[in-house]
């Protein structure tokens, strides 16, 4: 089980550490290309979605390599699955049906939440 969740929270951590980075540090209108709902956010949000996004990507790799408060795993990995529920409600509020990549997001981070407990 060990390398299932290495292998689903690394990709996992890649992903959200590389959104939350563009989050933080790109233009509003350097984001919209990729992200249409960035204009119904305000910036301060937006900079906060991707701190929280790079904080979780941290909080996936860092417990378990340590071994230092391991249960931060199992928290980082809830709290992206709220977070994609989170923003499959954005998407689809705003008449955007493109929710594919927030589907699987959820399921690999219920996946990693499911694969941390045998950590």
């Amino acid at each position: 089980m060990s390398i299932a969740y290495w292998i689903v929270a690394g990709l996992l951590a890649l992903f959200y550490l590389y959104a939350g980075t563009l989050k933080v540090i790109r233009s509003r209108d350097q984001l919209r290309p990729m992200m249409a709902w960035v204009d119904r956010t305000p910036l301060p949000v937006l900079r906060a979605l991707g701190a929280v996004e790079i904080l979780g990507a941290i909080g996936l790799v860092l417990p378990p390599l340590t071994g230092i408060m391991p249960s931060l795993t199992m928290a980082a990995a809830l709290g992206f699955v709220l977070l994609q529920a989170g923003a499959i409600a954005v998407h689809l509020t705003g008449g955007d049906r493109r929710i594919a990549l927030n589907v699987a997001l959820a399921t690999a981070a219920a996946a990693t939440t499911w694969t941390a407990t045998a950590l």
